[in-house]
């Protein structure tokens, strides 16, 4: 590309020799790595991880002055001053440049006169001109071949300013400073790198797989402002996020959480189970709380793109699920019980395995006389931060006792059953399936709605009621329900000293028939008769 020429609108590609796809990065004349990268990314083209190197210096384009000659080096960001060529800019033929593909309408080399400088690197990768080794050969990349040069024509959007990649970095500690410092570091050969668009899976023991948060590569940040409204949301590099001590979510528990599961199928692609009724119960919690949330759109839109941002560490069919929590959060400071006046909204996800460490095998439950976590007129029916916390003493002590998890009665009568610490129940009678009736103490669980509307459909006899202690202790079949738990068998129940066992089966009739339609459409296993599955791509 001669001195006169515009500049190219496609990106330039280094890929290694011998290494191939796994060393790649895209990046065009403005930008730095981490933006390039990440606007490839939101195209869909190249995944997150695709600045595998630091930035070569491009070598086409027009020429800068060099340092000092105008008195204002050059101030590109991640780039130093380039240098003048000591000879004149080659001049292409009449017939062939019409013709000629960008990549070979090059400025030429530095004349002899002037020895190639060393590929041992100034900081951040930048600089202008060709960058070459002590013997003229393009630098080698951690393998210890050289890398070639090529250009591709990938459609990239037009990048976002480094100023823009990042708005609430002061707010999303790591983000746009993790980014800057990737561009610093040089190559990164342990995060695999795909061209295609889709995720190869990152090395992990999936066999060890409990329930317990695994640090992945993105999470989604959107903010809202005073007036109320959500500015469009950005993907940023997993990690802490800074608040304010006088949040109001830290002060006055003022926030809300979400829960959903991801299961790749056996084709690669990954299935998402009702995602709309987590954005709908959010709304409602977020209505309750005084606080403005995401409108149904912008929620599904922020857990695709955490999805696809993370795809690599989706588990293998089989293996578990990607489990994504989306938390709403009174961000702005706050002295006195009142709405704050600022909210964040975010996405991260992690790979997880069975609720329970026990995996399949049926749980132990201890009835909880004393203790509430929610009251009438109260916030049991909403997925508020604080009911979480509430539950916590009861279902440690519980678990210090051999039990898996507490199982709550009504806060007045104290004799009609409501929820576990984290799940719904349901009891099977005469092949009849019952579940406590939404009084405001029990949370509207999406997968005990589930459970209720595919057992009808099988021509199954479902109540929704009041369930007294006694005919729990009295039923044929026990079983429990949620996201984290997904359908998981009650093995024996402890009430008032007297333990009453269902079996040592993993799954009595009722239950098992449920829980493999049930994990079979959440899997892809079967056709989704029910219309509950989101397939991305």
């Amino acid at each position: 590309m001669g001195p006169t020429d515009p500049p190219s609108p496609y990106p330039i590609v280094e890929t290694c020799d011998v290494c191939g796809p796994r060393h790649v990065q895209v990046r065009d004349s403005e930008t730095t790595v981490a933006v390039a990268a990440a606007a490839c990314f939101k195209a869909g083209f190249l995944p997150p991880t695709a600045w595998a190197h630091a930035p070569p210096e491009r070598g086409v384009g027009p020429a800068s002055p060099p340092p000092g000659a105008n008195g204002n080096p050059s101030r590109r960001l991640g780039r130093s001053p380039r240098r003048r060529s000591s000879s004149p800019p080659a001049q292409p033929s009449a017939t062939n440049h019409a013709r000629a593909p960008p990549s070979r309408l090059r400025s030429p080399r530095r004349a002899t006169t002037q020895p190639p400088r060393p590929s041992a690197a100034r900081k951040g990768g930048g600089g202008g001109g060709r960058r070459l080794t002590a013997n003229g050969a393009p630098p080698a990349c951690g393998c210890g071949r050289p890398r070639s040069r090529t250009r591709r024509r990938v459609a990239v959007p037009d990048a976002p300013s480094s100023r823009a990649l990042s708005p609430h970095s002061e707010a999303i500690g790591g983000g746009l400073r993790r980014s800057r410092r990737l561009q610093r570091r040089g190559c990164r050969q342990e995060e695999p790198v795909v061209n295609s668009g889709t995720a190869d899976l990152v090395d992990f023991n999936w066999e060890t797989l409990g329930f317990q948060p695994v640090p992945t590569d993105f999470m989604y940040v959107m903010r809202c402002s005073e007036e109320g409204v959500f500015t469009k949301g950005e993907l940023v590099p997993y990690g802490p996020i800074e608040l304010n001590p006088a949040a109001g979510v830290l002060n006055y528990g003022q926030g809300l959480l979400e829960g959903l599961r991801a299961h790749r199928k056996e084709d690669g692609s990954v299935l998402l189970f009702r995602p709309d009724e987590n954005a709908l119960r959010m709304r409602v919690g977020a209505d309750r709380l005084c606080m403005p949330a995401p409108s149904v759109e912008q929620f599904l839109e922020a857990i695709k793109l955490t999805i696809l941002a993370n795809k690599r560490w989706v588990p293998p069919t089989g293996k578990g699920s990607l489990y994504i929590r989306p938390l709403l959060i009174g961000s702005g400071a706050i002295l006195g019980v009142a709405p704050a006046p600022e909210y964040t909204f975010v996405v991260f996800a992690c790979p997880v395995g069975h609720y329970f460490k026990d995996g399949l095998s049926p749980i132990s439950l201890l009835t909880e006389e004393e203790y509430q976590c929610a009251a009438p007129g109260g916030t049991g029916d909403i997925k508020t931060i604080g009911n979480y916390a509430s539950a916590v003493y009861a279902k440690e002590r519980a678990k210090e006792r051999g039990h898996s998890d507490v199982l709550y009665l009504d806060p007045v009568h104290k004799k009609f059953v409501e929820e576990l610490s984290s799940c719904n129940i349901f009891m099977v009678k005469d092949n009849i399936i019952s579940t406590p009736l939404l009084t405001g103490t029990v949370l509207p669980g999406i997968t005990r709605r589930s459970i209720i509307e595919y057992a009808r459909s099988l021509g199954f006899q479902v109540e929704e009621c009041l369930i007294t202690i006694d005919e729990l202790l009295d039923a044929d079949e026990v079983f429990c329900t949620g996201t984290s738990v997904v359908l998981s068998s009650v093995g024996c129940i402890v009430y008032q000293g007297r333990r009453v066992e269902y079996g040592n089966q993993k799954f009595r009739t009722v239950s098992q028939q449920l829980y493999s339609a049930l994990t079979a459409i959440q899997k892809g296993l079967v056709e989704d008769s029910m219309g509950w599955t989101v397939q991305l791509n």
